[in-house]
């Protein structure tokens, strides 16, 4: 009896841990990328969701990358949160707390309505509108007030942008790194396709 016992409360700690670390970080927490998983050229995305730049490339550069290379199994892009200030940082946490299937759905909508939510007099008011974009994502309040509040997951976006900011020397956004190397030049469609051509060949 002893032994069942303290069977059943294994069982019972295992499943509090699994419910609690999908809580705790979402179930996208390790990459959010599109692609071939196993590409020969690897583009890596450092941005973040309050900086017109970003936004400019994620709604003119980024389309054509997805219909000429991603959409191919060309290649991979990863999105890596490079957050500038609060309202970055809670917008990141918000896409990590969607699913895997609805983040890139998310991330698209975010910058697609960035002059829109990004700005307001407090913090609280430039959460609601994003809150309001994520309900679309079936992230309800609660989900994301709880979301904000997880310091592991503010701890994994800000431990990923000194990282990258120490192995990359990021010092502006959007940032681009394609086979580990930084991309150097104008961040516009032509001159990433000339560096992806490439290395395909």
């Amino acid at each position: 009896m002893i032994i069942i016992k303290n069977y059943l409360k294994k069982i019972l700690i295992i499943i509090f841990i699994t419910l609690f670390s999908s809580l705790s970080y979402g179930k996208n927490i390790e990459e959010i990328f599109v692609g071939n998983k196993n590409a020969k050229v690897e583009i890596k995305i450092y941005s973040s969701f309050t900086c017109p730049h970003c936004a400019n490339f994620h709604k003119n550069t980024y389309p054509k990358l997805l219909k000429e290379y991603v959409n191919k199994d060309l290649i991979k892009i990863s999105f890596i949160d490079f957050p500038l200030d609060i309202p970055a940082l809670n917008a990141s946490k918000i896409v990590r707390c969607s699913t895997k299937e609805s983040s890139i759905l998310l991330i698209d909508e975010i910058y697609k309505n960035q002059n829109t939510w990004s700005s307001g007099d407090k913090i609280q008011e430039i959460n609601k509108k994003l809150f309001s974009i994520a309900n679309k994502f079936n992230l309800s309040d609660e989900k994301l007030s709880n979301c904000l509040k997880d310091q592991k997951l503010e701890d994994k976006i800000l431990n990923d942008r000194i990282d990258g900011q120490k192995k990359y020397a990021i010092n502006s956004t959007p940032t681009i790194i394609i086979n580990e190397k930084k991309f150097e030049e104008n961040l516009n469609f032509e001159n990433l396709s000339k560096e992806i051509s490439k290395i395909l060949k």
